[in-house]
């Protein structure tokens, strides 16, 4: 069947396989992350389109080159890494709780001097800034790549595409700090992304200042967030963590979250 197969790429982002009679047995997208990653996706109802459709989209695009699978999808990964792509990443997926009598989480306590901005409160370009100090800081420690990515389309580079989306945990007092404005009010030292889907959500990035961890900050931004959604009638959320990212997987078992799959990043460089 493999050699009856054309492909056809119909859009900048899509291309389709059909076999002779012209029916579509395959089709494929690329999509950009806001970071720059060029992500794939295939999906085909005959798996001798697989090798075509792929081959193609690889040849019409620049490299380095990303694509998920699920961690079970063992013919998947021997298909993409036979086109020369490796495992980058191993990510848990999280179902979690918001109920406060569930996760144990209550009203976790600040630090002292630490209050919480809630979502759509914080200014733009003081989180921007501590976006950008937070992944600066991370890039420099190796582990860049931990990070969960925004995943809704923005300006090529933008990494907080909606600010209404975060919550950010605010330094009060003398202490200095990235976020700290021109009439000194307190600095921006860490953040959490949620974003809804109906009637559950996405808790999608935790992240504080490498001077400010281990103080409780993560926890209380994740309580928060999860009181905020529990208080506004959703139930459960979802949330996506590293394997080799110790205190994220911690932080999210230790407020109850329960191991609901696992997925592969596969990188052709």
């Amino acid at each position: 069947m493999s050699s009856t197969v054309s492909v056809t790429r119909v859009a900048e982002d899509r291309w389709e396989a059909a076999a002779d009679d012209g029916t579509v047995v395959g089709q494929g997208d690329v999509s950009r992350r806001p970071d720059g990653r060029l992500f794939l996706s295939v999906d085909v109802w005959q798996d001798a389109a697989f090798d075509r459709l792929a081959a193609a989209m690889l040849a019409d695009l620049p490299e380095p080159l990303h694509t998920l699978i699920g961690d079970e999808d063992h013919d998947r990964r021997v298909g993409w890494e036979r086109l020369g792509f490796t495992v980058a990443r191993r990510e848990w997926a999280y179902d979690l709780p918001t109920d406060p009598r569930v996760t144990g989480l209550g009203a976790a306590p600040l630090p002292a001097g630490v209050s919480i901005l809630p979502a759509g409160e914080a200014d733009e370009d003081r989180l921007r800034a501590l976006d950008r100090a937070i992944r600066e800081e991370v890039g420099a420690a190796g582990g860049l790549h931990t990070l969960p990515a925004e995943l809704v389309s923005g300006p090529p580079g933008d990494t907080v595409v909606d600010p209404s989306k975060y919550a950010v945990a605010v330094r009060d007092g003398a202490r200095s700090g990235a976020g700290r404005n021109d009439e000194g009010e307190g600095a921006y030292v860490g953040l959490v992304r949620v974003v809804r889907v109906r009637r559950r959500a996405q808790v999608g990035l935790i992240a504080v200042r490498a001077d400010e961890r281990r103080r409780g900050i993560g926890r209380a931004l994740l309580a928060h967030a999860l009181d905020t959604l529990a208080r506004d009638g959703v139930g459960f959320a979802w949330a996506e963590a590293d394997v080799s990212h110790a205190a994220a997987t911690a932080l999210l078992e230790g407020a109850g979250a329960r191991r609901a799959g696992a997925s592969l990043e596969l990188v052709r460089p």
